[in-house]
């Protein structure tokens, strides 16, 4: 395993901001450098332990999708290396293989959502009203089952400690606009169709994925921040893909799944800070999915 980094530290750049898993630091007027720390988040609470490595391989793969998706949208790389935006060797070897040195935007406020499976808060609201964010779905539908068409279900950015909401088209377009929440939900649809066919032919389900999106100094709606990890999809194996219960992935919903199951004094995790501590073979089997993950994406 490398060496893990929970928290960068670089003195000779302005600190933005400290995400759930990335560090934000200001280059200039107009670029930022995004860290990935090896931190993980579920249920929005940041565990205690960090994953070695998977600020790394979260970068690799952002990098690999970004290549991939070009000439539908815009994206925020620069293209320059950001081991320049550091001043010296220590700053370097913390951001190394794990930094992208990006262009700033300002940020839309909602969270792009493209499902093409029931899954997640997606299944348990589907159980509820037979629809997901206001997307009215055919009855009879199973846990993992795919969709007919992918849905645009978008979500509500949450503060540090506080869990992202599922909200309608109807609310997002209140939010940014009609015009302007079309062209999101067109562009996230048409990225998550490009990315989930290229995926299956690795032999992968992207059962769902966010995107995010911002605006620069010219109004050019423009894909920011990570795009397809496991951090922000669940894949899938397709040779143990089996609907009717929740799959085995290669994202963290084996942490999820350990946290739902784990007991405090006999009573489940609350999901509120602070995290159980992750055993060592939770952390070690993590590391694992996220490696295999990039490997067969990119072999």
């Amino acid at each position: 395993m490398s060496q893990a980094l929970y928290e960068s530290r670089l003195p000779s750049l302005p600190l933005l901001g400290r995400g759930k898993v990335r560090e934000n630091y200001a280059v200039g007027e107009d670029r930022i450098l995004m860290v990935a720390s090896d931190r993980l988040s579920a249920f929005d609470v940041i565990m205690g332990e960090p994953i070695p490595g998977k600020g790394a391989l979260l970068t690799k793969m952002a990098l690999f999708w970004f290549d991939k998706l070009q000439g539908i949208v815009p994206n925020h790389l620069t293209g320059d290396d950001p081991l320049s935006a550091v001043a010296t060797d220590a700053e370097r070897e913390q951001i190394r293989g794990r930094a992208m040195l990006v262009k700033r935007l300002k940020p839309l406020p909602i969270e792009a959502v493209v499902r093409g499976y029931l899954a997640g808060s997606g299944w348990a609201e589907y159980q509820k009203t037979q629809s997901v964010c206001g997307v009215a779905l055919p009855a009879g539908l199973r846990n993992a089952d795919q969709l007919p068409e992918p849905i645009f279900t978008p979500a509500t950015k949450a503060e540090m400690g506080d869990h992202d909401e599922n909200i309608s088209f109807e609310q997002a377009a209140a939010l940014i606009g009609p015009e302007l929440a079309a062209r999101v939900r067109d562009i996230s649809i048409q990225l998550y169709r490009r990315a989930a066919d290229f995926a299956l032919t690795k032999g992968i389900i992207i059962a769902d994925t966010k995107f995010e999106f911002g605006l620069d100094a010219d109004g050019t709606l423009t894909l920011m921040d990570e795009v397809l990890t496991p951090d922000s999809s669940r894949y899938w194996p397709v040779e143990s893909y089996a609907p009717g219960g929740n799959p085995p992935s290669y994202d963290k919903q084996f942490v999820r799944d350990w946290l739902e199951a784990v007991r405090i004094d006999g009573q489940p995790w609350a999901k509120k800070a602070p995290a159980p501590a992750l055993p060592p073979e939770v952390i070690a089997n993590t590391v694992q999915k996220y490696e295999e993950a990039l490997q067969r994406l990119t072999a």
